[in-house]
């Protein structure tokens, strides 16, 4: 099986990645999706729709070079035209891990400084966390 497919895989095992118009539609409406896919064959509606999801926000769209039939089987079901990832660093393996990751520079760019930002800021929070442990202690 192809790497990037095995990172969709991951993100469904680990809630990492939603599935389907539905629920990719609401993670992106709350601006949770790092990164939205659409399946090669997908209908040019579940395109636009895709699009739309993310349209006026920092959230990235690509259309994979995978069928829906190949993105359905890593994931259990029939098919899969449509799915988007929460997390940023994981976004960034899928695209890196594309066969024609070349293609998709500028999402590489935009997800690595993503993934860059929200590692900080949780390097940040922990050691703030220990500030306050070690403030109380004294």
């Amino acid at each position: 099986m192809d790497k990037a497919l095995n990172y969709l895989a991951l993100g469904k095992k680990g809630r990492l990645a939603e599935l389907g118009e539905e629920p990719v539609g609401a993670v992106a409406r709350a601006v949770k999706a790092r990164l939205v896919i659409v399946a090669s064959d997908a209908s040019d509606h579940t395109w636009r729709r895709a699009k739309s999801f993310v349209a006026g926000t920092d959230q990235q769209c690509i259309r994979v070079s995978y069928t829906k039939e190949e993105l359905g089987f890593v994931v259990g079901r029939t098919s899969l035209a449509i799915a988007a990832f929460t997390d940023a660093a994981l976004a960034l393996a899928f695209v890196q891990a594309l066969p024609d990751a070349e293609r998709f520079g500028d999402v590489i760019q935009k997800l690595d400084e993503k993934s860059r930002k929200l590692r900080q800021r949780r390097e940040e929070a922990k050691s703030h966390q220990r500030n306050i442990r070690t403030g109380k202690k004294k």
